[in-house]
């Protein structure tokens, strides 16, 4: 064993930003570009957000107004404004805020006085200036370290803070905020503070039906099999129906804070459906069948709740509040009572509901003998061995049980063809990322039931690769990434791969857990530098960069490309499109348009989209998008 030295001279002290800094993912997470909507960039927006929703919240200031632009954000709301003399310890001295005193802020989103002063540390910039009874305060910081503080002056400004970030791009890498992320961001806090006006880039957002809204703009009143019911008491807030598509789409706040990964309060609601369901029919109905194909938001106020991370994406209190009861017997009490009231008064939703239910019932039963079938089969094709190469974070080590932070970092790309997958498999960081081979194009599965999922063999093991059957509670990839050509034939795949995702497990793209890998189609390159773009215009602009005469090289599959030069566009520098569903997608009017009948919009939206070079010949490309088309 080597002599190491241990002195006084190992011990270290490190002060709030330098730690901060040195462990980031502690404060806001995993760090990402902005591919994702948990990246911690969303996270430094919402902990300047939370505050000034507090504000809101307290009585004070009815309108913020967020501003983005270049990567810098810009927030102003008209609360009070934070007292003058502590502008700068609010925004710099760790554990100090004005949430610790419980009567002022008892059902506050943040209480441990960190949030600002992690955004001052990781930005590049930041500024915070507060308006308070004609008087104002600024100061100007770079990664947490104070550059400029401004003397205090009148001001005929309305009373408010003003907060303004930029990420350090040292530690957030090529990031990009995404205004539809931000956006979907806001109209939750919009749903969740009825009458706030959020005002986003000039786009006002705002609510006057609270989750009603939500689950409005969330659903189709054509597909939901009957009228959305919105019951609201004291510090609770439900609105739910139930759709004809696959799987339980829920969306769950905490004093206002999206819990995108649940807690006790929606395991709370989903055991709560199903008792009320039961006492309400006298039937004993299977919970899946209560729940399937269910829409449903619920929003809970808790005193000085208790998250399982600093993100506060999970609720971990057990209780309401010091003197409440349990959130599972608060919940429980409030929907048992307030829904069965509910179903009695209209008797043509519990109609409605129990047809779904049977509907269900009977789906299951069909497809029971098929679903034993093909799990039978998948053990047989000894799927990590044939399809998967698998991570480490999931390698069958039963010493070992892989965390939720492991899973947080996995990736799984899906590849058709042995040359990509070979190529990714050299390339990959096996520590955190797998592939899934596809052999072939799959099926086009548009209009078809799930039994089909269980039937096509690559469908069935894809599923078992992704442990998605049951939910995404098991999903054992955070990131599932698409990676096939730029070419006619991969975008086909690419079609047919979102067609069976959208139809079978559209919770896997609510949740922003899919992604398209964008790959380089062109590499530029003389003895001194090689340059990599993904269009024909950044190949110009290389091309003039290197000037004389580069050698051009197209990629036109994902083979062609070598491992060692795969390494840049999987690791560090991977580029990764989300698939993103706004507001108003409809899955069935979506689907339908890409994957449905044949039309002329489809055909154009195909050629206008494909990434083609241009001395590609146009009756060759228009011959192969057409055989796209009709496939």
């Amino acid at each position: 064993m080597s002599n190491v030295n241990y002195t006084e001279d190992n011990i270290r002290s490190l002060d709030w930003k330098e730690h901060i800094r040195i462990r980031p993912g502690m404060y806001i997470g995993k760090l990402g570009d902005g591919s994702s909507p948990d990246d911690g960039i969303y996270i430094l927006l919402k902990e300047i957000l939370d505050n000034s929703i507090d504000e809101y919240v307290m009585g004070f200031g009815k309108k913020i107004e967020i501003h983005h632009e270049e990567g810098e954000i810009h927030v102003r709301d008209y609360g009070r404004g934070i007292p003058l003399g502590k502008v700068i310890d609010c925004v710099s001295k760790i554990n100090t805020g004005g949430k610790y005193d419980s009567k002022a802020f008892k059902k506050s989103v943040g209480l441990n006085g960190v949030g600002t002063k992690a955004v001052n540390a990781l930005s590049d910039y930041f500024l915070v200036q507060a308006y308070r009874d004609g008087k104002t305060k600024k100061a100007e910081f770079n990664q947490g370290t104070i550059e400029n503080d401004h003397k205090i002056s009148s001001s005929a400004e309305d009373n408010g803070t003003l907060t303004v970030f930029k990420p350090d791009n040292t530690i957030f890498k090529n990031y990009k905020f995404r205004n539809d992320y931000v956006e979907n961001m806001l109209w939750n806090y919009a749903y969740l503070n009825a009458g706030l006006k959020l005002v986003f880039n000039k786009k006002i957002l705002v609510s006057k039906n609270g989750l009603l809204d939500l689950l409005n703009n969330k659903t189709n009143e054509e597909t939901n099999r009957y009228p959305i019911i919105h019951l609201k008491g004291n510090d609770i807030e439900i609105a739910l129906t139930h759709g004809n598509q696959y799987g339980e789409q829920y969306y769950s706040f905490v004093n206002g804070q999206n819990t995108t990964q649940g807690g006790t309060h929606l395991n709370a609601f989903r055991e709560a459906i199903v008792k009320t369901v039961r006492d309400f029919y006298g039937k004993n109905y299977d919970p899946k069948d209560i729940r399937a194909s269910i829409i449903a938001a619920i929003s809970v106020r808790v005193e000085e709740p208790v998250f399982e991370s600093q993100t506060k994406t999970k609720l971990g209190s057990n209780d309401i509040g010091p003197d409440g009861p349990s959130v599972r017997a608060f919940v429980a009490d409030f929907l048992g009572r307030e829904l069965d009231n509910y179903l009695h008064k209209n008797p043509e939703v519990a109609k409605e509901i129990q047809k779904r239910i049977m509907q269900s019932e009977r789906e299951r039963k069909e497809i029971a003998g098929v679903k034993k079938l093909a799990n039978q089969r998948a053990k047989k094709a000894n799927l990590h061995n044939k399809k998967l190469r698998d991570c480490r974070v999931h390698y069958s080590d039963s010493s070992r049980k892989s965390t939720d932070q492991d899973k947080k970092s996995t990736t799984i790309f899906i590849t058709e063809g042995d040359s990509a997958s070979g190529s990714i498999t050299k390339a990959r960081d096996v520590k955190t990322q797998a592939v899934f081979s596809l052999r072939g194009k799959p099926l086009n599965c548009f209009g078809l039931t799930k039994k089909i999922v269980y039937q096509n063999e690559e469908f069935n093991l894809l599923q078992h690769a992704l442990n998605i059957e049951d939910g995404l509670d098991d999903l054992r990839y955070n990131q599932v990434v698409i990676a096939t050509d730029a070419d006619v034939d991969g975008m086909h795949i690419r079609l047919l791969l979102l067609t069976f995702f959208l139809q079978f497990f559209p919770d896997l793209v609510r949740n922003g857990h899919l992604f398209i890998l964008e790959t380089p189609l062109f590499r530029v390159r003389n003895k001194q530098k090689t340059i990599y773009c993904y269009s024909e215009e950044e190949k110009q602009n290389a091309i003039n960069e290197l000037r004389g005469k580069p050698e051009i090289t197209r990629f036109k599959g994902l083979g062609e490309i070598s491992p060692s030069e795969f390494k840049d566009f999987i690791n560090e520098n991977i580029k990764l499109e989300p698939v993103i569903m706004n507001n108003d997608t409809d899955i069935q009017v979506l689907l339908d348009y890409y994957m449905g009948k044949n039309t002329p919009k489809r055909q154009t939206f195909i050629i206008d989209n494909l990434k083609v070079e241009k001395d590609l010949e146009l009756s060759d490309n228009k011959k192969n998008v057409e055989q796209l088309v009709e496939a």
